[in-house]
């Protein structure tokens, strides 16, 4: 099989205590390219690195934080939050992205992906989902609830994206030492950081230092589905910072991380986008069945345009 698309070795990872046989296991479904994911232990390390340098593998992106910070209770990408309310977090979580960024820039990797954060409030993006679930979108509890974060955010993000830019500030050196850039992922809540808008803002900023935008397909559905979001202009507007790909289906209004086809993501939408010189990643749940990964290579190829697998 011949395709750009990389796997992300979040797939693998939890049933791998060698990084050799986790790499290996993704090159015999026939992926030459991978993204590092958050869930890099300690113990897969020194395999991973091997067969990186044996260029066996490309790395063509790593995900915050990896590998997984000494003394973390577990492997996840929001253990410390750039655009955390308390600023001990942030100062923890700009030191382990930089760390992150010097370890991709030793992999290889162009680019680490990280999460931002939430505004500190309720999440009421579940309930949305809940409801939408039910068949109950748009009616008025729907609305009013929609409403109520609406407010409540408006309230409290500002002086979290202030504290988000100032985190990015503080990553600027490691950025100009690494040349690694730093993707800022939308996430699929209403209450992450940034919104498409706050990001805009932010890269209109922070750009020159080397911060960009990284798009999970997946999670622009979902923000799409509940009525936030139009992804396609909201794409557009984005892409002059666009660092690649999460690429993984949904099944409405927000079952996702699944393969296609076994959701309902229009991928053709995102053809422009997807021929560009990014890393386009797919990011199954872990455990997805192989043959589910293999069933989505040809379907995307069609989908962009790219030569048949």
């Amino acid at each position: 099989m011949t395709t750009p698309l990389a796997l992300s070795t979040r797939w693998n990872a939890n049933r791998h205590t060698d990084g050799r046989a986790m790499v290996e296991e993704i090159l015999a479904l026939g992926f030459t390219r991978i993204e590092v994911g958050y869930d890099l232990r300690p113990e897969l390390m020194e395999g991973l690195l091997a067969m990186v340098r044996e260029r066996a593998v490309e790395v063509v992106s790593v995900h915050n934080f990896c590998p997984v910070p000494p003394g973390a209770p577990r492997p996840h990408p929001e253990l410390y939050t750039p655009g955390a309310p308390d600023r001990r977090e942030r100062e923890a979580a700009v030191k382990h992205i930089a760390n992150t960024l010097r370890f991709a820039a030793g992999v290889g990797a162009r680019v680490v992906v990280c999460h931002s954060g939430n505004v500190d409030m309720p999440n009421y993006t579940y309930d949305l989902l809940r409801l939408a679930a039910e068949g109950r979108q748009y009616t008025e509890p729907y609305e009013r609830l929609k409403y109520k974060l609406l407010l409540a955010r408006d309230k409290r993000a500002p002086a979290q994206i202030a504290a988000l830019s100032a985190s990015l500030d503080a990553l600027a050196p490691v950025l100009a030492e690494t040349r690694v850039a730093l993707a800022l992922e939308n996430l699929p809540t209403w209450e992450a950081l940034p919104t498409e808008l706050e990001a805009e803002q932010l890269l209109r900023r922070h750009a020159p230092s080397g911060v960009r935008f990284w798009c999970d397909l997946g999670h622009t559905q979902i923000r799409e589905n509940l009525g936030f979001i139009n992804a396609t202009r909201w794409l557009q507007r984005l892409s002059p910072w666009l660092a690649g790909f999460h690429v993984h289906d949904v099944a409405p209004p927000g079952d996702d991380h699944l393969m296609p086809p076994h959701g309902k993501t229009d991928f053709t939408r995102f053809a422009e986008y997807a021929a560009k010189d990014i890393p386009l990643v797919l990011e199954p749940r872990p455990n997805t069945p192989p043959e589910d990964l293999l069933a989505a290579v040809p379907l995307l190829h069609a989908a962009w345009n790219f030569p048949p697998p």
